[in-house]
């Protein structure tokens, strides 16, 4: 069994969400969203390690309201950097030796079943790299920046990218080495696509949110029902008294 090192970064401004908290620190059901995320992972036996990456500005308050918490559920708290490359590189300078691979997950995407984190754990180590992905369902319109339609475009083979995202651990440290320190980048699989290393998908659906605007919390508080999974954690576990 392949261990795994499990990167949250949960770094970024969340401009489009707008209000005084930040997207990961916003809750469903009186329980942040980060945290919904983390346990995911947790208590997984292949899951060696958690690292969750935040903007310097929150770190001494992280560490502080979430002090227990972060001891009690192992996570390895890390500063990260304005654009998620920056925080994914500081993740990865506290890598265990022990994972052979490396999973990427979106702070803000809660509502994974843990069947497709089985997958793309078994994908990514069978080809190196793998992500999660669904297909794209609805008519796709190229709009100009006067918001007029320029083309309608083939929606087969068109998947929009999801997290996790998983690749052997050299692997991605090799593409993180190649990327220049100003490339742009949108995930992490563009970063190893650059290197010319082929990267599978498996395929997920809708249900995989990522929260973007505050109308994305009650989409994901109903997937959350609706799945019915096992939490990994709960709900008044080590961070039921936590107050952001």
């Amino acid at each position: 069994m392949n261990k795994v090192a499990v990167i949250i970064p949960a770094a970024g401004a969340g401009k489009r969400f707008g209000g005084d908290v930040k997207k990961p620190f916003a809750r469903i059901d009186d329980r942040p969203i980060f945290i919904r995320s983390i346990e995911l992972f947790i208590n997984r036996d292949d899951v060696c390690q958690t690292i969750l990456a935040v903007s310097a500005d929150d770190y001494d308050v992280v560490r502080e309201k979430y002090a227990a918490n972060i001891m009690v559920m192992g996570i390895k708290l890390v500063k990260g950097g304005s654009e998620r490359r920056d925080s994914v590189r500081a993740a990865l300078e506290h890598v265990s030796e022990e994972a052979a691979l490396v999973c990427i997950h979106d702070a803000v995407r809660p509502c994974v079943l843990s069947d497709w984190i089985d997958a793309v754990f078994d994908e990514a180590g069978k080809s190196g790299a793998a992500i999660l992905a669904a297909p794209l369902a609805g008519t796709i319109k190229r709009v100009s920046g006067a918001k007029v339609i320029d083309a309608t475009v083939p929606r087969e083979g068109l998947f929009e990218a999801q997290t996790p995202q998983v690749f052997r651990k050299d692997l991605l440290i090799k593409a993180y080495e190649a990327l220049p320190a100003d490339a742009f980048t949108t995930d992490d699989a563009e970063v190893v696509e650059k290197i010319s290393h082929p990267v599978a998908v498996v395929e997920s659906d809708r249900r995989n949110l990522k929260i973007t605007t505050p109308g994305d919390m009650k989409v994901a508080a109903a997937i959350l029902k609706e799945i019915s999974r096992k939490r990994v954690a709960a709900p008044d576990g080590p961070f039921g008294e936590a107050q952001w």
